[in-house]
């Protein structure tokens, strides 16, 4: 079974900009600390983190207490603003992406549910916070709809 999917990239993106939202805004984390404690492979998240650092989300310090921590406040960072500093614009689908135009869009029929879809997941991702995924735990969000009352 096919299952549509996050790339691994924003994946390991997110895992690294919550791990950072939870620790003291005053201490820099090390690549290779992020790296442990997220599973994310090293070299990759080097990549990632260069992304974050380029969207002005993340900031980095030379050194000996030298690492990565966040500019904002976990409140201020949404799903959204990481998405979209390491895959550009979110599209549900290729018609969905302001830069491409689509031959069937004229007769499209199916053009109606992508756009609902499209509002739906950006809106989701816009209003979920890194400062929400410290609140929320994952189990409770498995089992109840308690991220859309959390926004």
């Amino acid at each position: 079974m096919g299952i549509m999917q996050i790339p691994r990239r924003v994946d390991y993106g997110l895992r690294a900009a919550i791990y950072l939202s939870t620790q003291d805004p005053d201490r820099s984390c090390s690549l290779a600390e992020i790296a442990k404690h997220q599973g994310i492979p090293r070299k990759f998240l080097e990549k990632i983190i260069q992304n974050l650092i380029r969207s002005g989300l993340v900031k980095s310090k030379r050194g000996p207490d030298g690492g990565y921590t966040l500019t904002k406040s976990p409140d201020e960072i949404s799903f959204q603003d990481i998405i979209e500093s390491l895959e550009g614009p979110i599209a549900v689908n290729v018609c969905m992406d302001q830069h491409l135009s689509c031959d069937h869009l004229p007769r499209c029929t199916m053009m109606g549910v992508w756009s609902e879809i499209q509002r739906e997941v950006v809106d989701i991702f816009a209003r979920t916070t890194l400062a929400d995924l410290q609140r929320t735990p994952c189990q409770a969000l498995m089992t109840s709809s308690s991220l859309s009352s959390a926004a």
